[in-house]
């Protein structure tokens, strides 16, 4: 793995690469869009380490997929240890944010879904949580309010507010921390708004976060 946090200033961050702890159906649209029953509570489940790469580092599509899809998310870089954590110990524990893609193996994910079984084989494999550097939270005074936009080939994909989440931000990393203690390093995602579609190879995407900071990538 070739991963280390870093900083959107270009700074290296010192912490330690860790896990990363996702929810699903955290936005209504999307819910919509893939026919989902709406959650009665977060619904959470984790990546390993060994899924994060650079956003700028080429995406690998498995090839045991026909349909990878993409999914823009609000990431979230965790700098202090926290358990059962209050609202005001999870603010002060955030030391980051940026956009990241949870790239989801659709075909798989139906197939497991349709026996019962988890969902690592479609959310958890090597690369699946391309990321951008990290915002520095005083640069990203209102991560709550803030845009996530895709381009797929020129071509508008997702474009949504953060305040649109079901679970916001605060209030998520603490029903988190409720089950998962979150170690320095360790990532959380928000979720993603609609607009999830299948890459394919030679795909140029432009990530876009409170329009002032964009990253690029593309598919090997």
């Amino acid at each position: 793995m070739n991963y280390q946090h870093v900083f959107n200033d270009g700074s290296v961050c010192e912490l330690p690469v860790g896990k990363v702890v996702c929810v699903g159906r955290n936005y209504v649209d999307h819910i919509k869009e893939l026919d989902n029953p709406m959650p009665t509570e977060p619904i959470l489940f984790i990546k390993p380490a060994t899924s994060l790469q650079p956003i700028s580092q080429p995406i690998v599509i498995p090839d045991f997929t026909k349909d990878c899809h993409n999914e823009t998310e609000l990431a979230v870089l965790i700098g202090k240890k926290i358990s059962r954590a209050g609202r005001e110990a999870v603010e002060a524990a955030v030391v980051g944010y940026g956009i990241a893609l949870d790239l989801t193996l659709r075909d798989i994910q139906k197939s497991l879904k349709e026996k019962g079984l988890p969902w690592e084989k479609a959310k958890a494999f090597d690369g699946s949580c391309p990321i951008s550097p990290f915002i520095r939270p005083d640069d990203l005074p209102n991560p709550q309010d803030t845009r996530l936009k895709l381009e797929v080939n020129g071509q508008v994909r997702q474009d949504e507010s953060t305040k649109l989440m079901i679970n916001k931000i605060f209030d998520l990393i603490v029903y988190m921390s409720g089950f998962f203690t979150l170690l320095p390093g360790d990532v959380v995602l928000t979720g993603t708004p609609a607009g999830v579609a299948a890459l394919k190879s030679g795909d140029q995407l432009a990530l876009e976060l409170d329009g002032r900071f964009a990253f690029s990538a593309s598919v090997a």
